[in-house]
């Protein structure tokens, strides 16, 4: 478990930086690797829903058919979940600005 370990866990945390960047391939992997376990992680449906949104509201079309996809799975309460993990992503990593 070792050595994959730590790239699996290198990989999820250089997506990370660069999501937060704004980096649309980024948000739609990390999307697809909670979505499907990938990397070591979890499957987590709600978390996936939260960075398949991140990367449709940025542009991609393949982020909002995947957020589609994992959104039949979802309650409306996990649903409500993922969107406000998202909007709390966006004040996180919104720019600051000097006053």
């Amino acid at each position: 478990m070792g050595n994959s370990f730590k790239s699996a866990q290198f990989l999820i945390e250089s997506r990370i930086a660069d999501a937060a960047t704004g980096d649309v391939d980024a948000l739609f992997d990390l999307g697809i690797c909670y979505q499907t376990g990938t990397a070591g992680l979890p499957i987590d449906l709600i978390e996936a829903h939260k960075w398949f949104n991140l990367a449709a509201v940025r542009g991609s079309q393949a982020a909002h058919d995947a957020r589609a996809e994992v959104a039949e799975d979802l309650t409306a309460r996990e649903i409500a979940t993922a969107q406000a993990a998202a909007r709390a992503w966006l004040r996180l990593t919104a720019p600051r600005h000097a006053a």
